[in-house]
């Protein structure tokens, strides 16, 4: 099992770019299981989520092939509609083959998914919506089972904006009879690329990035096209990540490969806290700051503070000057990486969903062990200031969200390598 070896205190200086967004680039591929014909999509990121939802994609008989930096996919034949636990059960994203199957096949057999051990995050807002459809929903012995002769245009409320209904819905109404409004809808910009991946094929449909969405039904015979290959938009949580590396070494550095006001959430919160940027077209450069001071916030849905950065953010506010106070409002079990940070000499108090961070001057190097996707990140963070070698185990985790996280780093400067553990 690999591990990472990072020696701080570290200074880095450059230029990283960010790949695309995997939080839109799973939906997307998704989506293919929409058309009956071969699809291409740009620059697909090299991660194990992209890897499993590939795999499940192919376990139901979709066929890819990867020339340079294009993948292709053909969907044109699935004979398997079942999403095996043996896949799902290691990613959550995979119950977003649930509305895509039902639309085009009238049939699916998905299993309740898994992912990071961050919360329940339960999918009752997807099936109680496709039921909404006229689907009809079982669950039996770990699985949701639906089926129906065709989903019909409904006007859909969500009792939360979750990220992953909204999609599952979208994808749904492509093949349901006539119009279909999701009220409540999230407004994430993975929602908008989706949308606009969608649009490209196209698809009718209208209000991405707002609390309404409307996509208009077509048939199932109806011939999709694509005029070129489609590029995900790219990750602004692992800008966000590297951002705040600059931030945790006092160092320059230029984030380049995404829109910087699918960001402006975390960069005003730094702003608060004394950081300097320069924002770019396609990025922002950070500048060194002598000292940040420590702020108050909560996590919320977009255009909120995004949960996706409560780690990160974390890492840095255990060096500000005074206290800072996170709410974490999206998920229950979202500070599991508080103890490992404490292990680094980090100040943190937990008083229910809220952790309270005293800053300190100096962090000190600590095996620890990862326990999510973006509490790995957190870690490499803290690891880059700390005094000495940290050794961060079950990175397995962070290589479910980061492309080349050492490799960057190193061309940034830091001292970090993958090593067998």
């Amino acid at each position: 099992m690999d591990k990472l070896l990072v020696t701080g205190p570290s200074h880095l200086k450059g230029q990283v770019v960010v790949s695309c967004a995997k939080n839109a680039t799973l939906p997307i591929l998704a989506a293919s299981l929409l058309f009956d014909q071969e699809i291409h999509l740009k620059d697909v990121p090299k991660l194990n989520d992209v890897h499993t939802i590939l795999k499940l994609l192919q376990s139901m008989g979709v066929t890819s092939q990867e020339k340079g930096d294009i993948l292709s996919l053909n969907a044109s034949s699935v004979p398997n509609l079942v999403a095996d636990y043996a896949l799902v059960k290691t990613m959550r994203a995979s119950v977003l083959v649930l509305g895509p199957l039902l639309a085009r096949f009238g049939k699916a057999k998905v299993s309740l998914p898994g992912g990071c051990a961050i919360g329940a995050r339960p999918v009752d807002i997807h099936l109680t919506n496709l039921e909404k459809m006229g689907a009809k929903i079982e669950i039996d012995k770990g699985y949701i089972l639906a089926s129906c002769e065709r989903l019909k245009g409904a006007s859909l409320t969500l009792s939360f904006p979750s990220v992953g209904a909204t999609e599952n819905l979208m994808m749904a109404a492509v093949f349901a009879e006539g119009l279909t409004v999701i009220e409540n809808a999230a407004r994430e910009p993975e929602i908008t690329d989706l949308a606009q991946f969608l649009r490209s094929m196209g698809v009718e449909l209208k209000g991405e990035g707002t609390s309404r969405i409307e996509i208009q039904g077509v048939e199932r015979n109806f011939r999709f096209h694509q005029k070129s290959p489609y590029r995900p938009i790219g990750d602004r949580i692992e800008a966000a990540t590297y951002i705040i590396a600059g931030l945790m070494t006092q160092s320059e550095v230029e984030v380049q490969g995404f829109a910087p006001w699918t960001l402006e959430a975390v960069l005003e919160t730094l702003e608060k806290m004394g950081a300097r940027f320069k924002r770019l077209e396609n990025g922002v450069i950070v500048f060194p700051a002598a000292k940040l001071k420590g702020v108050v916030i909560e996590t919320a849905p977009f255009p909120g503070f995004p949960t996706d950065v409560q780690a990160q953010m974390m890492a840095l506010m255990c060096i500000c000057d005074g206290q800072s106070i996170i709410t974490e409002q999206i998920f229950e079990n979202r500070f599991m990486h508080v103890p490992e940070l404490i292990r680094m000499g980090c100040k943190i108090t937990l008083k229910g969903n809220a952790a309270l961070i005293e800053g300190t001057p100096s962090l000190s190097a600590a095996p620890v062990m990862c326990t999510d996707l973006r509490a790995s990140a957190a870690l490499v963070l803290a690891a880059l200031k700390a005094e000495g070698t940290s050794d961060i185990q079950r990175i397995y985790h962070l290589d479910r969200g980061y492309e080349n996280l050492e490799l960057k780093l190193q061309k940034l400067g830091a001292k970090i390598e993958r090593v067998r553990g």
